[in-house]
Order: C-alpha cells, then sequence, then structure tokens
C-alpha cells in the first residue's frame, strides 16, 4: 500500500469511526460516511472491501484509543492500589474522553452489534475480556508483590469492577446525568480501600 493510500485509510477511519460508534452499524447510511468524508462511494470501498470491514476498521480505532488510555492508567505509581485508583480517576471523566469518538465503543457497539454483525459483538466481547485481564494482572501482581489483599480471584474482582464501571457508564448515557457515572466511581474508589487495602 502506497503512503497516499495509507494516509487515505487512516482518514477514513478517523472520520467514520464517530459516525458508527454514534448511529450504531445498521444506522450508518453509506450517504452518511460520504458525506462526512466528502469522498465517493467507490473511493471508500476501494480501500475496504465492504461496509462490514469499514465498521469493524472504525471499532477497532476507537477500542484502540480507549486501551491506550487503560494502560497508560494502569501504569500509573508503583503499587497496584495506586493503579487502580488512577483507573477509576480516567473513568470519572470518561464521559468526556468518549464525546468525540460518539460515546463509550463497548457499550454502544456491543448493544447495536448484538442482533446484526456477529464479526463486530465478538471484537467487543474481546476487549471486554482483554481490559479484565489488564485490571487483574495489575491487581495479581499486586497481591503477590504483597501490596494489597484480594477477597477473590483477581479475575472475579476485575470483572466485577469492570461491570460496575461499565453499568455506571450505561445508566449516565441512557439517563443523559453524568452523576451516575462520578457517584459509582466515588463509591467504587471506597470499596476498593474497604475491599483491598492491607
Amino acid at each position: 500500500m502506497t503512503k497516499k493510500a495509507e494516509r487515505t485509510t487512516a482518514y477514513i477511519i478517523e472520520t467514520v469511526a464517530p459516525i458508527f460508534n454514534k448511529h450504531g452499524y445498521i444506522g450508518t447510511s453509506m450517504s452518511d460516511l460520504t458525506e462526512a468524508t466528502g469522498l465517493t462511494k467507490g473511493a471508500i470501498y476501494g480501500n475496504f472491501e465492504n461496509k462490514e470491514a469499514l465498521a469493524l476498521s472504525a471499532f477497532e480505532h476507537n477500542r484502540n484509543m480507549l486501551l491506550r488510555a487503560i494502560d497508560n492508567a494502569l501504569e500509573t505509581g508503583d503499587e497496584a492500589l495506586a493503579r487502580v485508583y488512577a483507573l477509576l480517576n480516567f473513568y470519572r471523566q470518561y464521559d468526556v474522553f468518549t464525546l468525540p469518538m460518539g460515546g463509550c465503543p463497548i457499550l454502544n457497539v456491543g448493544v447495536d452489534a448484538q442482533g446484526n454483525n456477529k464479526l463486530l459483538a465478538a471484537a467487543v466481547k474481546e476487549t471486554v475480556k482483554e481490559i479484565e485481564g489488564k485490571i487483574a494482572l495489575v491487581l495479581e501482581n499486586g497481591a503477590n508483590r504483597n501490596d494489597i489483599k484480594l477477597p477473590v480471584p483477581p479475575l472475579q474482582f476485575a470483572k466485577q469492577l469492570f461491570t460496575m464501571i461499565q453499568g455506571a457508564v450505561a445508566m449516565s448515557t441512557m439517563m443523559q446525568d453524568r452523576k451516575y457515572l462520578v457517584n459509582t466511581v466515588a463509591y467504587l474508589e471506597f470499596l476498593v480501600k474497604q475491599e483491598l487495602k492491607k
């Protein structure tokens, strides 16, 4: 692929990622994509096999931005507790972080793709598992270094923590009230301190 073709492909993905995320796979029309990019249908499909491939690339673009931000949070500080707090602090501003993306890609694409796009639904599931795994690894390493006490296995704690975070994201999105997110994060900070602090 030439440099120009790579730039065009990247431009298309960056431009359409928020549109797919906000309107969904079915809800995004070809005219939405041509209007946003200023390219013809032929130019777009010259870079992608079909709409499904483009939607998957768009999700992966948003997913990668999210995973980088989560990695940055989970690498903050030396101890596991500091890293979990940094993750919770990231999620306190999550609605602001995901605004340019058109909202939370896990929530939006995960719900939208369930009945109509198996590839996208599978990509979301893998992303959730990857995030849970990253959290579990921080917890496991912290427990092994004796930084924290773990009341349950690391992955179980990570899954429960992430479930509560995503539930707060869903509620704040549906109710259009960020207090659901902010208050849940504050509660989780208290819970994490109670459960994990030695």
